[in-house]
């Protein structure tokens, strides 16, 4: 797993519960360091073990906790990059959700060897989207939970999420778009402001 993950698990648990916290967290995991290197790649165990490690510390469900870090990935203002990229993938939330196919690939035009999960969007019927992830690491579909729902905010969609974990492994998300103009969507300009 490419380190910038972990790394984002890292500044979630700090940032959310403090770097005792993040201590404890390395420690129960038994990882021998406490700081994730960005650019480094791991192995697959280290992120699984990071993620039953901080479920345990913290006594909160393993599901809510990678939902948590889906929310933290776009709502924070320091990790501005992922909510443009996302965002990127269309003017409306249906075109953006029908993009998500390609995020992998766009993620790799910013880190070329950043790995995410293998995506595949269906339309089921008009409204109704289900999302299929496919990862070496169990309960990314509960990132996308997080994800998706700030996302739809950011669209101004009203949106209903479900989580199911199918065959092989596969996690679905199915995503009911209520209203697609719920509310005033959050202003998006292609280039990023400076200064």
């Amino acid at each position: 797993m490419h380190g910038l993950i972990n790394r984002s698990v890292q500044n979630y648990v700090c940032d959310t519960f403090g770097h005792d916290v993040w201590g404890q967290v390395t420690g129960s995991a038994d990882l021998g360091f406490t700081e994730i290197e960005a650019m480094m790649t791991y192995e697959d165990d280290v992120t699984t073990r990071l993620i039953d490690a901080l479920s345990l510390v913290t006594g909160r469900p393993r599901d809510d906790l990678l939902e948590d870090i889906g929310t933290y990935l776009v709502s924070t203002p320091k990790l501005e990059g992922v909510r443009r990229l996302l965002r990127f993938g269309g003017v409306t939330f249906e075109e953006f959700l029908l993009s998500l196919d390609d995020l992998p690939d766009r993620a790799r035009l910013a880190v070329a060897d950043l790995d995410l999960p293998e995506l595949e969007m269906d339309e089921r019927a008009s409204g109704c989207f289900e999302l299929h992830c496919r990862s070496a690491v169990s309960g990314f579909g509960f990132v996308f939970v997080g994800m998706l729902r700030v996302i739809a905010d950011d669209y101004g969609a009203l949106v209903l999420l479900d989580h199911e974990t199918g065959k092989n492994g596969v996690e679905k998300v199915f995503i009911t778009l209520v209203d697609k103009d719920f509310a005033q969507g959050r202003q998006f300009d292609l280039g990023a402001r400076v200064g």
